[in-house]
């Protein structure tokens, strides 16, 4: 009997680490060894296809002085404005849509198609919609006495245009988790409320507001990464990164260099940076709500 659960103990050690192996050899193949070897490529003078000339750091000081990098994070996080936007139109959006109104479900849909839509064909309808000559944008203010701007040739508007753009873009998938966060809130907190004497605005900054707060941290977290990541938008509607510059984003920046110039080293240089740079933030993020956790607890 003892052999037998020998065996049969060494069997199932067998198989679980069968189970284990899969995902951690998936980790180590895509994401460790990529890891590392775009750390080395970071240091070597590379054009993505030839010998790898190792340059140690100089790569990172390179960038330090790069006016178009440091321009291009400048933008990238200038377009983060739109994430508070955004995410305060979608929790209003949230509460209009959590009440019985005629044509509910059409509503909700109609703000959730921009959200299942190809970007790139969205990029290209805005580009259209910003054109300066016949644009409906401008077309709209026409109607009510403003000249509109060439929005996407102007250095003052071209980054709200694009931000106005992702706002819209994103808006649906916002109000959809905040909606969930709402219809999941007891309504004996709101009835215990109401009965103290609590009105509409008070209701909803004591209630309201803290339930949906892990969804408002899991919003900020995850549009912060992806704002730091823009890219399409960017190639589409500004394909020579704007005016002066004043579109580029980190991401199309990098792509530009490494496969424009075929400067592979240098652009994942950069790609460090910005990953090291996100990271930072969203720990930051973390640590903060965290510590206001505790501060409500």
């Amino acid at each position: 009997m003892a052999g037998t659960a020998s065996r049969l103990h060494r069997s199932e050690n067998r198989w679980a680490l069968a189970f284990v192996a899969a995902p951690v050899i998936g980790y180590l193949l895509f994401t460790l060894y990529p890891v590392c070897f775009a750390v080395y490529a970071s240091l070597t003078n590379w054009n993505g296809l030839g010998v790898m000339r190792f340059v140690g750091l100089d790569n990172y000081v390179k960038l330090l002085s790069d006016a178009n990098f440091l321009e291009s994070l400048y933008n990238t996080f200038f377009y983060m404005i739109g994430i508070p936007i955004g995410l305060g139109m979608s929790l209003a959006l949230a509460v209009a849509m959590n009440r019985k109104i005629v044509g509910l479900t059409a509503f909700r849909t109609i703000y959730y198609v921009p959200v299942i839509s190809s970007l790139a064909a969205i990029a290209i309808l805005w580009q259209w919609a910003y054109n300066g000559d016949f644009g409906l944008v401008n077309q709209a203010l026409a109607l009510v006495g403003i000249d509109g701007p060439n929005w996407l040739a102007s250095t003052v508007w071209a980054k709200p245009a694009i931000i106005l753009m992702a706002i819209w873009k994103g808006l649906g998938y916002s109000m959809i988790l905040y909606l969930a966060a709402i219809q999941s809130v007891p309504r004996s907190l709101y009835e215990a409320a109401q009965l103290d004497g609590a009105n509409g605005w008070q209701r909803f900054r004591t209630i309201t507001l803290p339930m949906v707060r892990p969804v408002t941290f899991f919003l900020v977290v995850t549009n912060v990464i992806g704002g730091a990541q823009i890219f399409t938008e960017i190639n589409i509607m500004t394909p020579s990164g704007g005016p002066e510059y004043s579109t580029a984003s980190a991401v199309w920046h990098i792509w530009r260099q490494a496969f424009r110039y075929q400067q592979m080293g240098y652009a994942t240089a950069m790609a460090i940076v910005l990953g090291l740079l996100i990271l930072i933030i969203t720990l930051i993020q973390f640590s903060l709500n965290r510590r206001n956790s505790f501060a409500i607890d």
